[in-house]
């Protein structure tokens, strides 16, 4: 049996015997395109919301944004 990522995304309100093809009844948290090489390989979608709260650094000096960087040689 050979299982395909589903590239067309979420598809409900069908049968699972009638779901067309490269589509998933559940789906949570992904993304079927590599943003870095442009091409299809499933992935895990990045973050919509704060994580934490809590204050990190000093009242007069606070993080205020975080980013991380991909080096591509």
């Amino acid at each position: 049996m050979e299982l395909l990522f589903p590239i067309k995304g979420l598809h409900v309100g069908f049968p699972v015997s009638k779901q067309p093809a490269n589509t998933s009844p559940h789906l949570n948290n992904v993304r079927p395109y590599d943003t870095l090489d442009n091409r299809i390989r499933g992935g895990q979608r990045p973050g919509l919301s704060q994580k934490y709260t809590d204050q990190i650094g000093d009242h007069n000096l606070p993080i205020i944004a975080m980013c991380s960087v991909t080096v591509i040689d």
